[in-house]
């Protein structure tokens, strides 16, 4: 299954104060997921006018990569990751979401660890961030500041 992106350009329109609307970028829940969603936020960000120093993009990139690893590893097997960009003057909002049910919880990775920092990234480099978890799944989003 192809990624499949909507709603490129517009704005979000519900009134949640997210901003505008960059795109959003459905993707299968396999282990290619990260990478490939990590290059569509470098070019919607390059492609929205969000110019920075290169380390604001860098940060909401590698952020994303974080949550859609997590999304893959936590949600259901061959589930759809669906992220949505938004931006609202220097801010940018990633929200990364998941048909599963499981809840976020932090744990404290060994040094030799492969996984268990996402949580920690995004505590130490959003400027915000959160989750739900309702009958639709589980959502992660997160606030960056350029």
């Amino acid at each position: 299954m192809a990624g499949r992106e909507e709603g490129l350009g517009e704005d979000h329109g519900n009134g949640n104060g997210h901003g505008k609307r960059l795109g959003v970028l459905r993707v299968p829940g396999e282990v290619r997921a990260p990478g490939r969603v990590r290059r569509w936020v470098r070019g919607l960000l390059a492609q929205g006018g969000y110019a920075d120093d290169g380390d604001s993009t860098e940060v909401v990139a590698l952020l994303t990569s974080e949550v859609v690893t997590n999304a893959v590893q936590h949600g259901p097997r061959g589930g759809e990751i669906r992220v949505a960009v938004w931006r609202d003057g220097k801010r940018v909002r990633v929200e990364c979401a998941d048909s599963g049910g499981g809840v976020p919880v932090a744990r404290d990775a060994a040094d030799g660890d492969e996984d268990g920092r996402g949580l920690m990234l995004l505590d130490g480099l959003a400027r915000d961030w959160g989750s739900r978890t309702g009958e639709s799944g589980t959502s992660v989003w997160f606030e960056v500041d350029a």
